[in-house]
């Protein structure tokens, strides 16, 4: 039986065709990969980043300080003599003027020794004018020879006696008429009375512990806060001194406890000289008009001090990022990101950083997500923020 064989020569031609259409078609699907891959990547890269141009800005920053509320004279009243009180003569928290009468002591006593240190005073005065007219007969007759120098010097002494006598029954009188007028317990200051802490018939005395009552000054209230030395040196370092810091600060706000905003603005009056050992901290004060009275000693409020910088380079914060404690911002260079070091101010608003060293108006910037930026990126400086 016969047998039909392909030829060899032409299946291996048929063969090497095949292979060489395969190595073709690959290598045409590789390089149309490779070409889509470098067309497209620069521009996905380049469409993910934000840029700014950095220019001067006027800004304004607010730090807030916890505080506390005090008037302007707190004064605790208390008794300059001893007695029960007869009298209460006015009511918690009342208005009161200054002198005005707040509490009566028991009066009696002390009109009695009154009347006993004039009729003191009316006795001494006799024995003075009796003194007066033994002297002066004593000395015409020392005159006339009569009477020794001795009589007439204890007449002398007998008279300054009795001038003496009269001066101290005099003081008596005066030291009576006053702890008379002390038993009306009047108010030092104008302000508002506090909770009062005896009743009618308590017995109170110059030396007990709790006051009849406190009255404060509320016309204007004090708001105390603190900064710790590093921010005392800052301000120091910016304003020179004190004095210069609270001359050109701006007035101060601030939100009251229930976090409704004051409408009446205030000023920074003072700045403690010491620092507060244990807490490194220096008390400031800020002085408020309380025309209303709707601020009370004894409370707590918030102070917000405003810091202006004109003419500041102002920059988002997610343009920044952070390697060993610096700093650090992306600059768009010949189309590439290249890394900056840039230094803070101290303060910022919570969406933005003021630059004080590292950038200069017209650089462009990286303006969101820099800490994602690559160094060397690719950058299209033409997508503004």
């Amino acid at each position: 039986m016969a047998t039909f064989v392909m030829p060899k020569a032409k299946n291996n031609h048929i063969y090497h065709i095949h292979n060489m259409y395969r190595k073709i078609l690959i290598t045409a699907l590789a390089a149309a990969t490779m070409a889509s891959c470098k067309k497209e990547t620069p521009a996905e890269a380049a469409s993910n980043y934000k840029t700014m141009t950095v220019k001067l800005e006027d800004r304004t920053l607010r730090q807030e300080y916890s505080a506390r509320l005090e008037g302007r004279q707190v004064v605790e009243v208390r008794p300059q003599v001893s007695g029960l009180i007869t009298s209460i003569c006015i009511d918690e928290g009342q208005k009161v003027k200054k002198g005005q009468t707040l509490f009566v002591i028991d009066q009696v006593p002390y009109r009695a020794a009154l009347a006993e240190a004039v009729a003191n005073v009316k006795n001494t005065e006799a024995k003075l004018a009796t003194a007066k007219l033994n002297m002066e007969s004593t000395q015409k007759l020392h005159d006339n020879n009569v009477v020794q120098d001795h009589t007439l010097n204890t007449a002398r002494n007998e008279l300054a006696a009795a001038q003496a006598a009269l001066a101290a029954a005099q003081a008596q009188e005066a030291n009576a008429r006053n702890n008379l007028s002390y038993t009306e317990v009047k108010s030092p200051v104008d302000g508002v009375a506090g909770m009062i802490a005896y009743r009618v018939g308590s017995l109170v005395s110059s030396n007990i512990s709790e006051p009849l009552v406190t009255v404060s000054d509320d016309s204007r209230m004090y708001a105390y806060f603190s900064l710790n030395e590093q921010q005392v040196a800052m301000l120091m370092e910016q304003y020179g001194s004190p004095d210069e810091f609270m001359e050109k600060t701006a007035d101060v706000q601030l939100r009251m406890a229930g976090g409704k905003m004051y409408a009446e603005s205030g000023r920074i009056s003072a700045i403690s000289g010491i620092v507060t050992s244990g807490t490194g901290s220096v008390t400031l004060r800020a002085d408020f008009p309380n025309p209303n009275g709707l601020l009370r000693g004894g409370g707590s409020a918030t102070v917000i001090v405003p810091t202006s910088l004109p003419q500041a380079v102002v920059i988002p914060q997610g343009a920044t990022y952070e390697l060993q404690d610096r700093a650090f911002v992306y600059k768009v260079v010949d189309g590439k990101a290249r890394s900056a070091a840039v230094r803070l101010y101290r303060l910022n608003n919570g969406t933005e950083y003021i630059v004080e060293e590292g950038l200069q108006p017209g650089d462009v910037i990286i303006a969101e997500g820099a800490g994602l930026v690559k160094e060397g990126a690719a950058v299209d400086s033409n997508k503004q923020r």
